[in-house]
């Protein structure tokens, strides 16, 4: 509908929470009053002078003399009405930086009284294949608030106009769009509290995204139990809510070639069950369903930019609550793979609702690789902090491919070792395994480890621990706190840049 609507008229628009783009091809009869431009590294505005008066001109000249140009954007206040913003792009600068200076603007728009904004794309210092893309991209995904259940709402609404001949094609604002789309809607459910977005609500909005062409599968406990789903159905076993496993399909190829499959953990709410988690921070326990969230939001993604590729989302949905039908520790459990887990912690959850979900998904669907995201372990945010997720694989090309985009959009991710070594700290006495190592130590590896044991057919498979990128208290480059979206623009540029 926006590529047809592109081609009757000149302008689109995006709208992205108080974000309103428009596009231009030609220029305007009187410069907007608040004029974005853009220089090279060393800010030579030469080229500058055919798009703003000789005064303004000189006016920048003089105080680019005492700016630090270190700085990449700088701002000049040409009168009480009138604001030029300079951004510094070099030559071969890459999308992640284009993206963060795209951010930093959002920034200065928020402190600006002003709202309306022009962006002159024919000043740009070189030709780059979408450069202003990535740069818009930084702009909305910065802008991403949520205030769902705030009375009172910055209503503020920001109008931007981009115009010149570098503007994004129609075909990539759509990409960047579901892109976004995709994002905001893994922020929102990672965002939602544990008393809305429980199990059961969970699941039908995952059913409401039939709307965009992915073929949804509801199991229920009921069919759970039936399938030999012991271990997530263990998990939820003390909660009043419902669990279930969620598959989402998305068929971008005509023939019947290998899916992309990806797994997520769902444990809407994480007590620790019995184990119980100390009462600090335990608020924080809404976000242990985003690696669901992230699965989720991409195949949104892929069905909203009919991706060309096969695809599998496989989300496993939990309430991990104390009760008194609740799981024990030192209860033994047979998964769908057959093998028995003698459980040992029950705030170690994650990985028994993925090891039925991993198994299902080889098993069901037969793909060409598997990747899982989880909140898994506190451990792996002792390893990497916030920086880079650890990511454990069976597959050093399937690893590469995810460290390469990782780097591209800035969504990094740093291998940490598997190794058969450490298939004794999870071993058991009275079971075939248990789901912690109570020797102590390698606590995000030997979670893998236990991961890896329920890939029976030796498909490429990688596992990312994403329990410190998941939330972002603080904010980041590319968001203003709170949930972050991380994996969705991760996978994307996998299966773009690799598979399709």
């Amino acid at each position: 509908v926006l590529l047809i609507y592109s081609i009757i008229s000149y302008r689109l628009y995006l709208n992205f929470m108080n974000i309103k783009i428009s596009f231009k091809n030609q220029g305007f009869k009187k410069s907007p009053e608040n004029l974005i431009l853009f220089v090279d590294e060393k800010f030579s505005t030469s080229s500058l002078k055919k798009h703003i008066s000789n005064s303004e001109h000189s006016f920048i000249l003089d105080l680019l003399k005492i700016k630090d140009t270190k700085q990449k954007i700088i701002t000049f206040d040409i009168n009480s009405k009138r604001k030029i913003i300079l951004v510094s792009f070099k030559k071969n600068l890459p999308i992640s930086d284009a993206e963060n200076l795209g951010a930093k603007c959002y920034e200065i728009f928020k402190k600006n009284k002003k709202t309306e904004y022009g962006i002159n794309t024919n000043t740009l210092p070189f030709k780059s294949k979408n450069i202003i893309g990535h740069f818009l991209h930084g702009i909305k995904l910065k802008s991403y608030k949520f205030e769902k259940y705030k009375t009172i709402k910055d209503d503020k609404n920001i109008n931007i106009v981009v115009y010149g001949q570098n503007i994004p094609s129609s075909k990539e604002r759509i990409k960047f769009n579901a892109i976004e789309e995709g994002t905001f809607y893994t922020r929102d459910l990672v965002s939602e509290p544990g008393n809305i977005l429980h199990p059961d609500e969970y699941a039908k909005r995952i059913n409401s995204l039939k709307k965009f062409g992915l073929k949804i599968n509801i199991y229920d406990q009921k069919k759970l139990k039936k399938m030999g789903m012991n271990t997530l159905l263990g998990v939820g076993q003390g909660s009043i809510r419902g669990s279930y496993l969620v598959t989402m399909e998305w068929k971008g190829l005509k023939n019947n070639s290998k899916p992309l499959a990806f797994v997520g953990k769902g444990v809407c709410f994480d007590t620790g069950g019995i184990s119980l988690k100390p009462a600090k921070f335990m608020e924080d326990m809404t976000y242990d369903m985003a690696g669901s969230a992230v699965v989720v939001g991409l195949m949104k993604s892929l069905a909203l930019r009919k991706a060309k590729i096969n695809a599998v989302g496989v989300v496993g949905l939990v309430e991990n609550m104390p009760g008194g039908n609740a799981q024990r520790p030192g209860d033994i459990v047979r998964s769908y793979s057959g093998k028995t887990i003698e459980i040992l912690n029950t705030d170690a959850e994650g990985r028994l609702v993925l090891a039925d979900a991993l198994t299902y998904c080889e098993e069901q669907y037969k793909p060409k690789f598997i990747v899982d995201l989880a909140t898994l372990t506190g451990a792996i945010i002792v390893s990497l902090g916030s920086e880079y997720a650890g990511l454990f694989s069976n597959d050093d090309t399937l690893s590469k491919q995810l460290s390469d985009v990782g780097k591209k959009v800035d969504e990094k991710v740093w291998r940490m070792p598997l190794n058969k070594n450490f298939d004794k700290l999870i071993n058991s006495k009275n079971a075939d395994m248990q789901n912690i190592n109570y020797v102590g130590g390698a606590g995000s590896t030997t979670a893998a480890q236990f991961l890896q044991r329920f890939i029976l057919k030796k498909t490429p498979w990688a596992h990312l621990d994403i329990a410190g990128m998941a939330f972002s208290k603080y904010g980041g480059a590319l968001n203003s706190g709170g949930a972050t979206g991380y994996g969705v623009r991760l996978l994307n540029k996998l299966i773009e840049d690799y598979y399709e």
